[in-house]
């Protein structure tokens, strides 16, 4: 099992920048792939960034590329979310996940709500 705990969030203007936090206790993240997803009010649960377990791969929404930077310390067992030049449609609660089987995200965070104001 993995307890994820999300960091970071909160209030910030349309093209300002915010960067999320996720983290573990108990449970090494480095050999899982590790991503974030997002839902919005009245929306699905939406994929936003993933990373593989080295690092060296990341992938990405179309709705935030070049704008958002996923990446990962593992000596600190931490993932984060660099947003960048963000929108009033990034708006939403953020998930951390992780993939501990392979077959998919095994574990969510709880959230952490990033608003986006105009």
């Amino acid at each position: 099992q993995a307890h994820l705990v999300e960091s970071g969030g909160g209030l910030v203007q349309a093209g300002g920048s915010l960067r999320l936090s996720c983290t573990t206790s108990g449970r090494t993240l480095r050999s899982y792939a590790m991503g974030w997803f997002r839902q919005a009010p009245e929306k699905e649960r939406e994929f936003v960034a993933a990373i593989r377990r080295s690092g060296g791969s990341t992938y990405y929404a179309d709705s935030v590329k070049g704008r958002f930077a996923i990446s990962r310390d593992n000596a600190n067992n931490t993932v984060y979310l660099q947003m960048n030049r963000v929108k009033p449609e990034d708006t939403a609660v953020y998930y951390c996940v992780v993939d501990l089987s392979g077959g998919g995200w095994d574990y969510w965070g709880q959230g952490t709500q990033v608003t986006v104001s105009s």
